[in-house]
């Protein structure tokens, strides 16, 4: 799985930290999304997939 986040569409929404908080986190000045994990296990790509669908800003796209 390959995660890719474009940092300047992220509007801090915080809805990637709901759906996998183990992969995403948020800085905390701005809100800004934090990829905590590159290649997350096999468990959470489910999770990550689902991050990436709610995010109000299209800023996360995973392949694989």
């Amino acid at each position: 799985m390959e995660i890719s986040i474009d940092f300047d569409k992220c509007c801090g929404a915080g809805q990637c930290v709901l759906a996998a908080p183990e992969v995403f986190d948020q800085r905390d000045e701005d809100g800004i999304v934090v990829l905590l994990d590159e290649n997350p296990p096999e468990n959470e790509y489910e999770n990550v997939r689902q991050a990436a669908a709610v995010c109000p800003a299209a800023a996360i796209e995973v392949r694989g």
